[in-house]
């Protein structure tokens, strides 16, 4: 009864955050939480190695230490001093020992340091490959947010009527454009039209007769020349026109 409780609760606040959570906004948080955490990995590394170099020195002053005590037991023993080489050959044998936890030490920091390159390394192509499929699912978000408005915007002419009355008053301004062609059609087809052009023409032959006329009174109608008839001086016979040929 108590499991079935919890997981009653679980289910309404589950229900509850799921219906808050916002996937864009979380993307857009996940890749600035994942730049953030580049400086505080390089500082980690940091220190690993700033421990690394302070292994490297300390064993280098070990092995100068070494060096120089044995080099001091030598001297003493030379000079039949076995007294302060047993007191330099204890300091000896304790720089040994110090050196040798040394090298134990600087062994585990390089271990340490080249295993937090390799985990930067792996952390960075990770966080390289996470934001690029961030944004890709933000771009893709992008258009589906811009086809959603699209879609919108088509259902709402649908739904509004638009489509409707945008089809309807086309089909009505076609309508009228057809009636009115007609109606010019059937005007022009109660006109008279081989009528109008017979007088149109007997109207130009008129106003060719009056100028002529007032040519003729003008004085200047001597040179015209009639178009059914050939002036005197062109009119041969046909003997005449069989000459001329000949000696042509």
């Amino acid at each position: 009864m108590f499991q079935r409780l919890i997981r009653a609760i679980k289910s309404m606040f589950g229900g509850l955050i799921s219906s808050m959570e916002n996937p864009k906004l979380i993307l857009e948080q996940n890749i600035r939480e994942l730049n953030d955490q580049i400086p505080q990995m390089n500082e980690n590394i940091a220190t690993v190695k700033a421990n690394l170099i302070m292994l490297q020195k300390e064993a280098k002053r070990n092995e100068k230490q070494i060096s120089e005590l044995t080099s001091k037991i030598k001297s003493a023993i030379q000079a039949n001093r076995d007294d302060i080489a047993e007191g330099y050959a204890l300091q000896l044998e304790k720089a040994k020992e110090t050196f040798e936890h040394t090298k134990d030490q600087l062994q585990f920091a390089e271990k340490a340091y080249e295993k937090a390159i390799k985990v930067k390394k792996v952390f960075m192509r990770e966080k390289d490959r996470k934001i690029q499929e961030a944004k890709e699912a933000l771009r893709a978000s992008e258009r589906a947010e811009w086809q959603a408005k699209i879609a919108d915007t088509l259902e709402q002419f649908e739904v509004g009527g638009i489509d409707q009355t945008h089809d309807e008053m086309i089909s009505r301004i076609n309508e009228q454009s057809a009636k009115n062609e007609a109606r010019m059609e059937i005007a022009l087809d109660s006109i008279d039209t081989k009528t109008m052009e017979i007088e149109a023409n007997a109207e130009k032959i008129r106003a060719h007769e009056l100028v002529e006329q007032f040519k003729m009174e003008m004085g200047e109608s001597s040179g015209s020349i009639s178009i059914d008839e050939e002036p005197e001086s062109e009119k041969e016979t046909p003997a005449k026109s069989v000459g001329n040929k000949e000696k042509s």
